[in-house]
């Protein structure tokens, strides 16, 4: 049953979401980690048997056969025999053991096929962690941005307050201008309207965070108020080990390491097979009558045998080399796509890192170029207060620290993504 991990008390009535929290019920509760585990646990239920290819078969036998018959005979003297409701019955039963012993080490090479696919299994749920865990993250933070986006609104709103306020006064002492208090009035409704459209926005991001954990939909919750960002990540400890960490490359490397162990199973099958077998028989047929004279009224026979058996592959219409052929493809095809694969990945680094230092510069700007804007918004509304300046310039002003806000949290949360986007390529994300 899907749960929410409890989550510590905030002063409101809602209660705080944890980022690690939010991981940990995403790790219990999503659907797709469920699935790639069941997929795994078939995969460990198959490998639980595998020494069970080196056992002999045993089957048990056991019929029963009843007759009622009639009989006429005629032979060649001329005599004839004739004789009706003649009841019989046959018992027979039988154990029978055969043991392959040789069959072109075909056993041994699909015990290690069950092996390898045991280890797919585990790669395939620690991809499926790390993407979720990366999508936890991403929407997780978005919320965060939401929430930071509703508190600078909120900034601006106060602000409109003041000017309604201040233009309003001004208008009363003789001063001011009625549009000024009208077209104030309109700026304060309008960012009213923006923190409405805000807060749905973060109501829906809140939905797809719930459905990714697997939660209630519409539990609510607060969130952090800060984007947590390291600010230390070097290309060199991304890239070193990406064939041993990254998920992708991990899992088509094993993929060639079973498509060999396929083509060890098809060579197999050009060797001769020999098995064993061994039996015990038991057989009985009671007659209450025959016309046959030689035929007898009561037979028992039982009894232990033993053989072995020798296949030796001649010709099967080219099938067995058509099949290595196959694998053979089969594992170059592979090959090429793991090449491929990280070829890509090592692409998709050098790409996410140049984006990373990107997002970094730009924070470092917007962090100096929000301290600009509020301090010429300071300035701008002191001297509005005087008169001395006129409302467009006030709201020219306001109008850029608002773009400098969202510029702000935008490049916080790009920068975010930027790091989750390397450290999924290197497959670390769950440290």
């Amino acid at each position: 049953m899907p749960v929410l991990i409890l989550l510590s008390q905030t002063t409101t009535a809602q209660k705080m979401l944890t980022l690690d929290e939010a991981i940990a019920t995403a790790l219990q509760n999503n659907f797709n980690i469920q699935l790639s585990k069941n997929d795994s646990a078939v995969a460990a239920l198959d490998y639980s048997y595998r020494n069970a290819a080196f056992l002999p078969s045993v089957n048990a036998n056991l019929s029963g056969l009843y007759r009622n018959n009639n009989q006429n005979q005629k032979f060649s003297d001329g005599t004839q025999r004739k004789l009706n409701d003649i009841r019989s019955n046959n018992y027979a039963a039988s154990v029978d053991l055969n043991w392959v012993i040789f069959d072109g080490l075909k056993m041994f090479a699909t015990r290690d096929k069950l092996k390898e696919i045991v280890q797919l299994g585990s790669l395939e749920i620690k991809q499926q962690i790390v993407s979720t865990i990366a999508d936890v993250i991403t929407n997780y933070y978005a919320i965060v941005k939401q929430k930071q986006q509703l508190k600078a609104i909120d900034e601006q709103i106060n602000l409109n307050k003041e000017r309604v306020k201040l233009a309003a006064y001004k208008l009363d002492i003789g001063v001011g201008a009625k549009p000024d208090v009208l077209q104030s009035k309109v700026d304060l409704n309008a960012q009213k309207a923006a923190y409405l459209n805000e807060e749905t926005k973060m109501a829906k991001l809140r939905e797809t965070l719930n459905q990714i954990i697997n939660i209630k939909p519409g539990t609510n919750y607060v969130v952090s108020d800060t984007i947590l960002i390291d600010m230390n990540v070097s290309l060199g400890d991304i890239q070193q080990g990406l064939d041993t960490q990254n998920p992708d490359l991990l899992l088509a490397q094993k993929n060639i390491d079973i498509a060999k162990l396929i083509l060890k199973e098809r060579k197999a099958d050009l060797f001769p097979t020999v098995s064993l077998s061994a039996g015990y028989d038991f057989n009985r047929t009671n007659n209450k009558a025959t016309v046959n004279p030689f035929q007898p009224l009561f037979s028992r026979n039982y009894g232990r045998n033993i053989g072995f058996n020798i296949s030796i592959p001649i010709f099967n219409h080219f099938n067995t080399k058509r099949l290595i052929r196959q694998s053979q493809l089969d594992i170059q095809y592979r090959q090429l796509l793991f090449d491929n694969q990280k070829s890509m990945v090592s692409l998709q680094v050098l790409n996410a890192y140049k984006d990373y230092e990107l997002q970094k510069k730009a924070l470092a700007l917007e962090e100096e170029n929000i301290l600009l804007a509020e301090e010429n918004v300071n300035i701008v509304f002191q001297v509005y207060k005087l008169n001395s300046t006129t409302l467009i310039q006030l709201k020219e002003a306001q109008n850029s620290l608002q773009e400098a806000q969202t510029r702000l949290i935008n490049a916080r949360y790009n920068t975010k993504l930027a790091e989750i986007a390397l450290r999924k390529l290197k497959g670390e994300i769950i440290k």
